[in-house]
Order: C-alpha cells, then structure tokens, then sequence
C-alpha cells in the first residue's frame, strides 16, 4: 500500500505537466491506476485476516469510503478548477492521495503464530503456487460469480459517469447538476454500512448471496427506469434509488465472494475477479458513451 500510494500520487503530479492527451492517459491512467491497484486488494485481504464474525459490518464501513469521496469529488473538482486550473487540480489531488502511504503504514498482520516452514526443498515454490491458486477456477459457484461481476461491471459504473452530462442535456443548471453526483455518494455513504450490519445478522447472515442478487436486480431496474427521467426531482429521486441499490452492491460483493471460495483461497480469488471486472469496465463505459453524442434525451441512448 506504500508503494501504491507513492504511484498514484506520482502519476496525478506528473499528469499536472502533461501538454497532450496521451501523456494524461499514461499519468493520471496507467500510473494511478496502477497505485489505486496496489492500495484496493491488500485492504480487503486485511479486512479478511482481522475480522470474522463482525466481517459483513466490516467490509460495509470499509466500503463507505468511496461514496465519501465519490460525494465530494464532482464539488471539489469543479472548485479546484475554476481557483486553479485543470494543473492545480491534478497537483492538489497527487497530494491528497500520499494520504494512502499514512493509511498503509498503520496496517500490521494480525498477531499469532509465525509462519511454519516448509522443510522440503521445494516449500519456496509451493507457497507461490497457493499466491497464484488458480484452482480456484475449478469452482463452479466461483465461475458463476466471475460470470456475473463481468456482467454487472459492464454497466454498473456507466450512470455515474454519464449522469451529470444527462442533466446537463435536460437543462439543469450545472451546479445543480455536480450535486446530483454528491446526491448519489450521501445516499451510498448511509446504504453501505447499514447493509453491511444488516448482513451480520444471525439469521440473514446465511442468506447474503440473495441479498446481494437482490441488489443488483434493484439496481438494474433502476437503471433502466432512468431512461424516462426528464425533471430535476425525478433525476433527485433516481440518484437516491440508485444510490441504495450501489451501496448494497458495494457492500456485498467481496462478503459473497469470501463465503464462496473461502478465506484460504480469498486473495487468489479477488486477483482474478478484480482482473475480469477490469476487463468490463474497459468495455462498458466507453461503448456507453459511444452512442449518446448526437442523441440528447434518447432513452434509447
């Protein structure tokens, strides 16, 4: 997490010299993709090693950081840019993000009993082989769940970041139109802890995967009642459904994911779910995006 702090806020530092569109994508893009990266898995491992019974509860309120910040981010940065430029913006936000070396340096492995060697000859390789399980793949409910990330990744992410263009195009304000981004992190900031104790309960506890299958068909349904929104307070009405929806999304997905495959084989099981979603949110967005210029209010788009 040290390391993927310092690359994040390197890669935002050098995007602010940036003076032509490739140089921001191998910045802002691949280096502080790549930082976030290294900061995002390591923390949900950690969540995995500390916490047991409370877990579900722990992973939502380690999930309410994002909305924080996904609920300042449309504000701050279109504050930043109107004080100082699209540079100091870019400045000031590779500064904010060394913030995550302070974070990475208070996590410690939980205290226990060290490791045991392996006194064969070939323990040094068998212990990066259970790094790299990939095993894992064998699990017909782990190939269910890669299968479903992938298809939720390909356009979880999209109203997020059309919405405020959307609103835009229906004529609200601009202001008015940041804030409905904001709307959106409030409502996932509440939804993500609360759901993460709901799914702590003794008898609901069990149930998880269908919680989860419920959210995101709530979710969908959200999405595609979106197409008819037309007036600010429907926009209001659907940032708040939607918001729900992605904080129970958000809080449940990793909890699902442990009881699926199991602690032991976790970490191996989030790199190749982390690596399929990936692939989705390269896809999704941009063909999302890719039909709505020319459109305006088509639901269809």
């Amino acid at each position: 997490m040290l390391a993927g702090g310092l690359l994040a806020s390197a890669g935002m530092i050098l995007a602010s010299f940036a003076s032509r569109l490739v140089e921001l994508y191998l910045t802002a893009g691949v280096l502080t993709g790549l930082g976030l990266a290294l900061n995002f898995q390591p923390s949900l491992i950690m969540l995995g090693l500390y916490f047991e019974r409370r877990r579900p509860l722990a992973n939502g309120l380690a999930a309410a950081g994002s909305p924080v910040f996904l609920s300042m981010l449309s504000p701050l940065g279109q504050l930043l840019g109107e004080r100082f430029g699209w540079r100091g913006g870019f400045l000031l936000f590779g500064g904010l993000l060394l913030h995550c070396c302070a974070c990475g340096a208070v996590m410690r492995p939980p205290p226990g009993p060290p490791p045991r060697r392996d006194p064969s000859p070939h323990g040094g390789l068998a212990r990066r082989r259970r790094l790299l399980d990939v095993a894992v793949c064998t699990d017909r409910a782990f190939v269910v769940y890669v299968v479903t990330k992938f298809l939720m990744a390909l356009g979880l992410f999209v109203p997020a970041i059309l919405l405020v263009n959307y609103a835009k195009d229906a004529g609200v304000p601009d202001a008015e139109a940041a804030f409905l981004l904001s709307i959106v992190g409030f409502v996932d900031i509440v939804a993500r802890p609360a759901c993460g104790a709901l799914a702590g309960l003794g008898r609901l506890r069990p149930h998880v995967p269908y919680l989860f299958s419920l959210a995101l068909l709530a979710n969908g349904l959200t999405d595609l009642i979106s197409a008819r929104a037309r007036s600010y307070g429907t926009l209001v009405a659907f940032c708040i459904a939607f918001g729900l929806s992605y904080g129970m999304v958000g809080a449940l997905q990793f909890e699902v994911l442990m009881a699926t495959v199991g602690a032991p084989r976790f970490p191996s099981a989030l790199g190749l779910v982390l690596l399929v979603e990936a692939v989705a949110v390269l896809i999704g967005p941009p063909s999302a995006g890719k039909g709505v210029p020319g459109r305006g209010l088509d639901p269809e788009a």
